[in-house]
């Protein structure tokens, strides 16, 4: 025993830090919404939040909402974030300044929806989960789709001209989806306001770049399996067959456009209907059961369907709330209607310069003429519903 033992009768006792076993004293805390089983940082667009809203809303923030100290990052020019005059188009509340904090304020900016940019919801719902589940359904699909055909030989009745056709013109579209998914989409969904502008464009991007691959990896299978099949004819044909040249040029001067809202009008508002549609459903579905391909149309047909059903859907819903919103209506309009009138023209001729693909083949498609009728009626169709003027180069 030492002597201090013997003077006190207390064991010395070591200063070593004590362990204390709590009860994570941050997530035990009674806050007011401690018990709410939703957000309660924004307002749903229906009575209850969708797991959709509960993922996108907010996601990436804003400081007219929240984020009092601004935006964390900025650019090299001193832009931070994600500025709203990244497209000329405009939604209640954009020119109101960011909200003054101040000790006391508690940080806190605009009521919810801060402004008109918050309110679109995409009606197809995409998050991640939705984007992975979708295209792993649609590549299982096509995947089988080719290598049934491929296991039953069902390349061997295609006719020699038909296989050109396929070579050539089939191959030449997957550099269209490849370049406007990777330079358009892609691009414009990052300048994109709100996180649910970015979800949805950046799925559509991705649907592009998928049908790409979906060419292309077809492309591959019809070199290996049909004897006569040029599996870089597509190549020469992107690059100088005059058919192209038009849906070539528009498709380039179509990724160069800065502005994200007018790179999307101009894409899936005027360019797939008139040219992308044209292509697809008006000569493709059309002439391929004709000439005994039964395959080629399901390929082409996801790329359709991802279109027709999904993307157009949401582009119509995020313009429609521009043409319609409270504030900027008017200029919205003005301003699509001035888009419609400089990428209408190019359209057309882009689609005019396809027709010589319409008497390509042994067994013939229904009139040039009358397809791209159907495609401009369905472009008008578009248009009328988000309240715009029919384009007078329409008739060209």
């Amino acid at each position: 025993m030492t002597a201090e033992t013997q003077t006190t009768g207390v064991p010395q006792q070591r200063s070593v830090p004590k362990p204390e076993f709590t009860d994570a004293e941050a997530g035990a805390k009674e806050f007011p919404d401690s018990n709410n089983r939703h957000f309660t940082y924004f307002t749903p667009i229906k009575r209850k939040q969708s797991h959709y809203e509960d993922v996108t809303v907010e996601v990436q923030p804003d400081p007219r909402h929240y984020l009092s100290q601004g935006w964390l990052y900025g650019f090299a020019d001193g832009v931070g974030g994600y500025p709203l005059d990244w497209t000329v188009l405009k939604s209640w509340g954009s020119d109101r300044p960011e909200p003054e904090r101040f000790p006391g304020s508690g940080g806190k900016g605009y009521e919810w929806p801060a402004l008109g940019w918050h309110e679109f919801r995409d009606p197809n719902e995409e998050w991640e989960l939705t984007l992975y589940r979708y295209n792993s359904n649609v590549v299982r699909q096509v995947n089988q789709n080719v290598e049934n055909a491929r296991q039953l030989k069902a390349f061997v009745q295609w006719n020699p001209n038909w296989v050109n056709f396929v070579a050539r013109n089939i191959g030449a579209w997957m550099h269209v989806d490849h370049g406007l998914g990777l330079y358009l989409y892609a691009n414009a969904q990052r300048r994109a306001p709100t996180n649910m502008h970015n979800n949805a464009i950046s799925v559509n991007s991705m649907h592009r770049i998928r049908a790409a691959q979906d060419l292309a990896l077809y492309n591959l299978t019809l070199a290996e399996e049909v004897p006569g099949f040029d599996g870089s004819a597509h190549l020469e044909a992107w690059s100088s067959d005059p058919a192209w040249q038009g849906v070539r040029e528009t498709a380039e001067q179509l990724t160069a456009i800065w502005d994200w809202a007018e790179a999307i009008f101009a894409g899936n508002i005027v360019f797939e209907p008139l040219v992308g549609e044209l292509f697809r459903s008006q000569l493709v579905q059309q002439i391929a059961p004709r000439n005994g391909d039964f395959v080629t149309p399901t390929v082409i047909g996801a790329a359709e369907y991802d279109f027709a059903e999904r993307d157009l859907r949401y582009t119509t819903a995020m313009f429609g709330l521009l043409t319609t919103d409270r504030e900027f209506a008017d200029h919205n309009k003005a301003t699509m209607n001035a888009w419609l009138a400089k990428y209408v023209p190019m359209a057309i001729s882009a689609a005019r310069k396809l027709q010589p693909l319409w008497s390509q083949t042994d067994v013939k498609p229904p009139r040039f003429e009358d397809s791209l009728d159907a495609a401009k009626s369905r472009f008008a169709g578009i248009v009328t519903d988000l309240h715009l003027e029919i384009p007078k180069e329409l008739a060209q």
